[in-house]
């Protein structure tokens, strides 16, 4: 006999044992449910002010266990264009495969105002986000969290929006100060900011400048430079964000935007 289910409890509605079970994943084929948290039609005066307002509610606790999925994004941007293209990667955990790609692309209606980029890049990254067939449980984001003026940098609204816990993984500092960290990858140094850590310096990589990593929503800043180191695979970035600056650019490897099927097949017999 043969059965599909999400939960091995609901194997009790059946009353055998003699049984091939296939469990299929609970995180499959679930549209990520995006909150409706304000317009991104405003001036730069009210986007300064949302910003403020949304910082007291990004978490800073840590509710990450063993996540399935770890995705990553970015956007690359056609400035002779006005056009920019959002990106999403899901890969699988521990392997880290590349198992689904979303794109899109579109205007920027937003203008390039430094410390405000978040009005301008996130609603593509949002709209790339609503495509996936995978709901991940972790995002990497190629931008900051809290390690921002006003504590609400890209990966911090991303992760409000989604409901979702972030990480900020920015190639450059935006505030604050640090002292150098240790040559060896892991080695790292608190980012202050008027007598704050608002992230950390990370190595990742012998002989390469370390990256910026900060607390994005639902995750501390220990767990954040755990997940990022663990999704190291011997390069600067970690794989989630330098998989998604490739989509976003056009330099994915074709045969690699896929979806792989999310399906557990444990083919046990009991009894």
């Amino acid at each position: 006999m043969i059965i599909c289910v999400t939960n091995l409890s609901e194997l009790a509605h059946f009353g055998v044992w003699n049984i091939v079970v296939i469990v299929l994943s609970s995180r499959y084929n679930q549209v990520m449910k995006i909150k409706d948290l304000h317009s991104w039609r405003v001036s730069t005066a009210q986007a300064l002010d949302i910003q403020l307002r949304l910082a007291s509610q990004v978490s800073r606790g840590n509710e990450v266990a063993t996540p399935r999925f770890i995705a990553g994004v970015d956007i690359s941007v056609n400035r002779t264009q006005g056009t920019a293209t959002g990106a999403v990667v899901v890969l699988n955990y521990p392997e880290l495969r590349l198992v689904e790609t979303k794109i899109v692309t579109g205007k920027l209606d937003f203008p390039y105002v430094p410390g405000l980029l978040s009005f301008r890049e996130a609603p593509l990254t949002l709209a790339a986000c609503e495509r996936l067939a995978l709901t991940p449980d972790l995002i990497l984001v190629d931008g900051q969290g809290i390690a921002h003026p006003r504590r609400m940098g890209l990966a911090s609204h991303l992760g409000l929006f989604l409901d979702t816990p972030t990480i900020g993984c920015a190639k450059s500092l935006l505030c604050g100060s640090h002292q150098v960290p240790g040559e060896e990858p892991g080695s790292y140094a608190e980012v202050v900011d008027r007598d704050e850590t608002i992230g950390a310096a990370l190595r990742t990589r012998l002989g390469t400048k370390p990256i910026y990593v900060s607390i994005g929503h639902k995750v501390d800043l220990q767990a954040a430079i755990y997940w990022v180191l663990e999704c190291c695979r011997g390069y600067r970035l970690p794989e989630p964000t330098r998989l998604a600056h490739l989509a976003a650019g056009g330099n994915l490897k074709p045969e690699r935007d896929i979806v792989a099927p999310a399906v557990d097949y444990q083919g046990r017999l009991f009894g």
